[in-house]
C-alpha cells in the first residue's frame, strides 16, 4: 500500500502562497492547506507548529526573494530608499502577502537581512548608537505600512477600481460647500488614494529620512 506523499517545507510554502492568493490571512487555515495538498493537518504540523508560524514563514519567503535582488549601494539614504523600493516591488508581485508581513512579523533569515541592512545604513548616517533602534523601528513600520496600504489597492479588480473612482468623483466634486468648505475649495486638485502611489511612497519615506538627517546635523 502506497503511503501519502511527504511534502517538503518549500512545497508547503508554495502551496500556502497559492492559497493566500485566493483569500486572506483570516480565511487561511492549516486544515484548508492540508486539504489542498491532499494530506492531513498533522503532517504539516511536523514543519510548522501553528498557523502563525506558517504565515510568518510565508512572509519571510518574500523578504528573502527581495533581498536576493538587493545590492547595497550609495550613501545611507540611498541604501534605505533602494531597500524600501525593492521590498515594495517584491510584495507588488504578491500583494496578498503584504498584509501577512504587516501582521505576522517574521524572525526568519529574510527578516534578519532586512533588519541588518537598515541598521547598518542608519549607523552609516552618523546617528548615535543609542538612537538607532528607535529610528530603525520607525523606518520599518513606515515601510511596512506603505507597502500594505498600496497592496490593498492593487488587489482590487478594474471594475472595483472604476466604481471607486466614480464614487470619489461624486463625493468630492459634489460636496456641499457649506458643510465641506475646504473639500469644495480643493475638490479639483484632491486625488484619490490610488493615484501616484510610487511618488507618494518615496516622498513619505524621504520625509522620515530627512528627519534622521536633521538629527545627525
Amino acid at each position: 500500500m502506497t503511503g501519502r506523499k511527504r511534502w517538503s517545507t518549500e512545497e508547503i510554502l508554495e502551496a500556502a502562497v497559492a492559497l493566500l492568493r485566493t483569500g486572506d490571512a483570516e480565511s487561511f487555515s492549516v486544515r484548508r492547506l492540508a486539504a489542498t495538498l491532499g494530506t492531513d493537518s498533522s503532517s504539516l504540523y511536523r514543519h510548522f507548529r501553528n498557523k502563525t508560524e506558517l504565515l510568518r514563514a510565508v512572509a519571510d519567503r518574500v523578504l528573502l526573494t527581495a533581498m536576493d535582488g538587493y545590492r547595497p549601494e550609495g550613501d545611507w539614504r540611498q541604501r534605505i530608499t533602494a531597500l524600501a523600493l525593492c521590498l515594495r516591488d517584491a510584495f507588488g508581485e504578491q500583494p496578498e502577502l503584504a498584509a501577512v508581513w504587516g501582521r505576522y512579523g517574521s524572525g526568519g533569515t529574510g527578516s534578519r537581512l532586512v533588519m541588518e541592512e537598515v541598521l547598518q545604513a542608519l549607523r552609516a548616517s552618523g546617528l548615535p548608537d543609542q538612537e538607532i533602534p528607535a529610528r530603525y523601528h520607525r523606518v520599518v513600520i513606515l515601510i511596512a505600512a506603505l507597502i500594505s496600504s498600496e497592496a490593498g489597492i492593487s488587489t482590487i479588480t478594474p471594475e472595483e477600481y472604476e466604481q471607486g473612482m466614480e464614487q470619489f468623483r461624486v463625493a468630492v466634486l459634489g460636496a456641499d460647500p457649506e458643510r465641506f468648505p475646504a473639500l469644495s475649495h480643493f475638490a479639483r486638485d484632491v486625488r484619490p488614494l490610488g493615484a501616484d502611489r510610487r511618488a507618494a511612497f518615496e516622498e513619505i519615506l524621504a520625509a522620515q529620512l530627512d528627519d534622521v538627517g536633521a538629527r545627525v546635523r
